[in-house]
């Protein structure tokens, strides 16, 4: 494989001293880009997800469109329920991702396949060699999994839910039921990211997207663990970095510091220079431009990136992300600036301490 020629995400998650700050947008393989919408125009999403050519073809994109200093697969973290056994459907117009069949009870639990899961997602390792190729050492390759909690969410709600009702439910009075769906995810979201790095992944994040919607206490008894066994055992087996983003968990920022992950991502509802304060040097920050500030002006972008700078600070270990995912109405040419100032502002920050 080509020596990358660009490694600054490498070096910041793993906290060593960058030229300047790194920055990539979670889904910036999306809909904000017309060049990704023509494709999408003569596929569906699933079939877009397996066929590796073209889920390659979309991961590069904004790698030469907006400038990007990582690439991420292109795939969706609901690939795991399905190669369990799980029916999956992303229907257009009606909702976003939903399993028609949905797990309630602990028959139901028991019946998904954690044998042959992981190579059932061939398709995915076959896009990572695909897009590594494609890149030719421009940039790092990320791959990515839904952390356990979160697929158990889309798994026993059958979809998105604005209460969670149906999965609380089972985790209040069927706690053992709940701890073996996780203990099942785990197992296999911890090989499935393994054979991504085997793939091609240069570092790898776990999505915990719906940990805010956890107290604190079931959030360290049903989502924690899950994320630190997983850490734990992809660490032992890859020598890559590893991402963990559990967005709204922000009482228990602490307690991921120490999760074994090199990169704790936060979302935009909290402030970086006191996080970074409050848990030292243990790991690097992503993030966290709130993702509707890229509707403002370029000019505003722009003042909104140099104060998430400033308030990080001169230190090793960050790396500028959206605190979500890009939506997808933003104008490209917002996604381009906030991706220029972050280049910009970042080399003139480390210009002018060196020159202190």
């Amino acid at each position: 494989m080509p020596t990358l020629q660009n490694d600054l995400l490498l070096r910041a998650a793993r906290r060593q001293a960058t030229e300047r700050t790194p920055v990539w947008m979670m889904r910036q393989a999306g809909r904000y880009l017309p060049e990704y919408r023509a494709v999408r125009a003569g596929t569906d999403f699933i079939t877009l997800c397996r066929t590796p050519e073209l889920a390659a073809e979309v991961t590069v994109q904004p790698v030469d469109i907006v400038g990007v200093d990582a690439a991420i697969i292109f795939s969706d973290i609901l690939v795991v329920p399905e190669a369990m056994g799980m029916e999956f459907l992303m229907e257009e117009g009606k909702g976003g991702p939903r399993f028609p069949s949905p797990l309630r009870s602990r028959a139901d639990i028991d019946a998904l396949q954690v044998d042959g899961a992981v190579e059932r997602l061939r398709y995915v390792y076959d896009a990572l060699a695909t897009t590594r190729r494609a890149l030719a050492g421009r940039v790092p390759l990320i791959g990515f999994a839904g952390a356990p909690w979160t697929l158990a969410s889309y798994a026993v709600e059958g979809g998105s839910s604005k209460n969670f009702d149906i999965v609380k439910r089972m985790l209040y009075d069927e706690p053992e039921s709940m701890h073996a769906l996780l203990s099942k995810l785990a197992d296999v979201v911890t090989a499935y990211l393994i054979e991504q790095t085997k793939a091609g992944a240069d570092i790898v994040q776990i999505f915990d997207t719906w940990a805010g919607v956890l107290s604190k206490d079931a959030f360290l008894e049903f989502s924690m663990p899950y994320i630190m066994r997983i850490v734990e055992e992809v660490k032992s087996a890859t020598d890559v970095p590893v991402i963990v983003f559990a967005k709204g968990a922000n009482s228990s920022l602490r307690e991921l510091a120490d999760s074994g992950a090199d990169v704790l991502g936060l979302d935009w509802t909290v402030d970086i220079g006191e996080v970074r304060t409050a848990i030292g040097d243990k790991v690097a920050l992503q993030g966290n431009l709130d993702p509707v500030a890229l509707y403002a002006s370029p000019e505003s972008i722009r003042e909104e990136v140099r104060n998430i700078l400033s308030w990080y600070g001169n230190n090793p270990g960050h790396i500028f992300n959206l605190g979500h995912g890009i939506l997808p109405t933003v104008p490209v040419e917002h996604a381009r600036a906030m991706i220029q100032a972050v280049k910009d502002i970042s080399t003139e920050l480390r210009a002018s301490e060196a020159g202190a």
